[in-house]
């Protein structure tokens, strides 16, 4: 048995401890601190990926308790993936903050601790364990989002708070009708032990309705959407792109964990109208949320709005229930949380270049800031599914799966969400090469509202915060983009042993 699952959530916990500690002696010391401890768990994940890539998955007993009575952690090929793909999102963002903020020593408690509840739920084996770190995960993003300046970023931490506990208290409920239905809380206990009870048991169902539904809230499923668009935009740019790329990644994550590996295919099998909620979900998700990205002016906010629909395609996938579409799911969650995490932040590099916040701000972008366009326009189209970026692997991957299963209206909204997600990008993509820039974009662009009476507009250029290190971490991310799609197949082949034992 190794100690790497335990080191890799303690790492960013300690981290964060030694952050406020060091704040006591000088304010504003922590990034060092926090880019060390971040550089220790990319190093774990990373080790951790290479033995749970093996025949069998890792393990680790907290305490030396043996399971179902103890904690257990399990790292398997997927459970690695989220580990690894959250401690280098963790760490790219981190090197972007140095420079465009927040800076205080709070911040960067908040930031590891957030990452360390990630972590947590991306290996733990107890339900119970992972609304811990759920829970974690939780008060750390709303502790972020509501550390941007002005009225704004406390509103949208607010609703995300309110919202969120629902989503929090229903997955509660829905473990203690589990374990009251099997007196076990160890992930593959409760499936040998649910089987035994009866998937058709009321209590069993009730379970599940319940921890879909709070995950469900977590992930940002219309019509559970609404505290991520206030999120994202009322958030500073670095906090948008960290919880956009991993919070609702881990939480569907989190979905796919429950759903294969404590209720098993079976329990889908044997109730049809599960399945059928959550295909209707999926497509839902992903039509409504690309016809609301489509309607939004702020950029930020159609950033946010596309998740609710790129999520719709990871739950389609959920709900498919083969090796094709899982597989594929994986693949979407990596590629969303480098996409859109990328274009989190080139946004808010344009923004601190030029002032530009809204779509109509974009106009001759490539003239004036022809890096962040390029860069922007790669991740646009790796999202929209262009070959060969990753965009294009995922969305390939689940469409396939849809058609094996005979889900033939999933099948078409799926591919007809390339269409969809070209519809809100090329607006952007079309007023950034092809239109001329406006006389005075930095001072003069009309301000538009958020829906929510704030102000968002082109007011905000500060060209002296644009660093080296920004410009570096958006670049890796499109780079990254094309990179692991030309890998993704290849990757795809080596998850198949983890995907036979998920749907086993």
């Amino acid at each position: 048995m190794t100690d790497l699952p335990a080191l890799l959530v303690a790492a960013p916990l300690v981290g964060s401890v030694v952050v406020m500690l060091a704040g006591l002696v000088r304010s504003e010391s922590g990034w060092p601190v926090a880019a060390v401890a971040s550089l220790v768990q990319t190093g774990i994940a990373a080790a951790l990926a290479v033995r749970a890539f093996g025949p069998d998955p890792v393990r680790y007993v907290v305490g030396g308790f043996d399971a179902p009575f103890g904690i257990e952690l399990v790292v398997d090929g997927v459970s690695a993936t989220m580990a690894v793909l959250v401690a280098v999102v963790a760490l790219g963002v981190l090197g972007y903050a140095r420079a465009a903020g927040p800076r205080s020593n709070a911040f960067y408690a908040t930031y590891l601790l957030l990452v360390a509840g990630l972590s947590g739920m991306s290996v733990t084996g107890d339900v119970f364990n992972m609304y811990v770190f759920l829970e974690i995960t939780g008060l750390a993003a709303y502790a972020l989002v509501a550390s941007g300046e002005g009225g704004r970023s406390a509103r949208a931490a607010l609703k995300y708070l309110l919202v969120g506990t629902i989503g929090a208290s229903l997955f509660l409920l829905g473990i203690g009708f589990a374990y009251v239905a099997t007196g076990t809380l160890n992930m593959a206990d409760l499936s040998t032990q649910l089987a035994a009870v009866g998937y058709a048991s009321p209590l069993v169902q009730a379970s599940f309705g319940l921890l879909v539904v709070g995950l469900f809230v977590k992930i940002a499923v219309f019509p559970v959407h609404t505290w991520q668009p206030a999120a994202y935009a009322g958030a500073p740019d670095s906090v948008s792109a960290l919880i956009s790329a991993l919070v609702s990644t881990i939480a569907a994550y989190a979905l796919i964990r429950l759903v294969f590996t404590v209720f098993t295919v079976d329990f889908l099998l044997t109730n049809a109208f599960a399945q059928t909620v959550l295909i209707a979900g999926a497509i839902v998700s992903i039509v409504v949320g690309s016809v609301l990205a489509v309607a939004q002016q702020e950029v930020k906010r159609m950033l946010a709005y596309s998740s609710v629909s790129q999520f719709g395609l990871v739950v389609g996938a959920i709900a498919v229930a083969n090796g094709t579409a899982l597989t594929g799911a994986v693949i979407h969650l990596v590629g969303h949380a480098i996409m859109k995490g990328g274009l989190f932040l080139t946004s808010g590099l344009v923004a601190s270049a030029t002032g530009a916040r809204t779509v109509d701000d974009y106009r001759g972008l490539a003239e004036r800031f022809s890096a962040g366009a390029a860069v922007f326009g790669v991740l646009a189209l790796a999202m929209v599914g262009v070959p060969p970026a990753i965009g294009f692997v995922g969305k390939w991957y689940i469409a396939l799966g849809a058609v094996e299963a005979g889900s033939w209206p999933l099948a078409v909204v799926i591919l007809g969400s390339t269409l969809l997600t070209l519809a809100y990008f090329a607006r952007i993509i079309e007023r950034m090469f092809f239109r001329e820039p406006a006389t005075d974009t930095t001072t003069d662009t009309p301000l538009v509202t958020d829906g929510e009476g704030s102000e968002a507009g082109g007011s905000d250029a500060d060209p002296s915060v644009v660093s080296v290190g920004m410009q570096t971490t958006v670049l890796l991310a499109a780079v990254l983009a094309i990179v692991l799609g030309v890998a993704a197949f290849e990757y795809g082949q080596l998850l198949e042993p983890t995907i036979e034992r998920l749907l086993a």
